[in-house]
């Protein structure tokens, strides 16, 4: 994780004008997204989570970003300075994108980072997950070239959707943009992913040489509360803006 802070030297903002209305946290993160994201897609990395919270007097602003390939530190490092370029330029001719002062952290996802999207099941093809699925799933026939073709046990489609809900702690085989089969005590399974609720990496520990450093490093980031307005000032390194 890297961080940096907005630059020393920028005037405070004034008394709020009359009517003028109050910054929104929704307001504020789609301001930010419009400058983070391009630049972080444009580095050819995903963003993967961006969050405001209040530390203190300041606002903490984490972003998360993946790639297919994974995030090295020194990508970090590069993304982050890049953020921190545009976000000043964004500043300078647009105004504040965040009411008063703030800090830039920008990070890769922790192994406990929910697995939602179809890109961050894929990338964790290989590792083991506890996941809450809906009904039995369909049994997967693996063939050469493709992840699997569901059948039902007569080999004909399987177009039943059950609706009971389990957990699952199973090994991801295959992910694409429709679902994920996984290594169940059945054999392999697939569900869609209407099916499937957020997904959590399990950590083993006689494979931790697969895991990399960041992602033991950064477990927990995602326990940010947007705008908490009191509470214990954070101690957060960098420069401040």
């Amino acid at each position: 994780m890297t961080q940096r802070g907005r630059a020393t030297g920028r005037p405070k903002a004034g008394p709020r004008a009359s009517g003028r209305p109050r910054d929104d946290s929704s307001a504020r993160r789609l301001r930010l997204r419009a400058v983070i994201e391009p630049v972080v897609n444009a580095a050819g990395y995903d963003l993967e989570d961006l969050s405001v919270s209040r530390a203190g007097r300041r606002y903490v602003v984490r972003v998360v970003v993946d790639g297919d390939a994974g995030v090295s530190l020194d990508a970090v490092a590069d993304v982050s300075r890049a953020l921190s370029k545009a976000l000043d330029q964004a500043e300078e001719t647009g105004g504040d994108l965040v009411a008063g002062e703030y800090q830039l952290e920008v990070s890769s996802p922790g192994v406990d980072r929910p697995l939602t999207l179809p890109r961050n099941w894929r990338r964790n093809v290989g590792r083991l997950v506890k996941v809450t699925v809906r009904g039995a799933g369909e049994p997967v026939t693996a063939a050469p070239g493709n992840p699997g073709t569901a059948t039902d046990p007569t080999g004909r489609p399987t177009t039943e959707r059950p609706t009971t809900d389990r957990q699952v702690t199973a090994r991801v085989v295959a992910a694409d943009e429709h679902r994920v089969v996984l290594d169940t005590d059945a054999g392999p399974t697939g569900w869609a992913y209407d099916d499937l609720g957020p997904g959590r990496v399990q950590v083993e520990f006689n494979r931790l040489d697969e895991i990399a450093e960041d992602d033991l490093t950064d477990a927990g980031d995602d326990d940010y509360d947007d705008d908490v307005e009191d509470g214990d000032d954070e101690d957060v390194e960098g420069e401040e803006r």
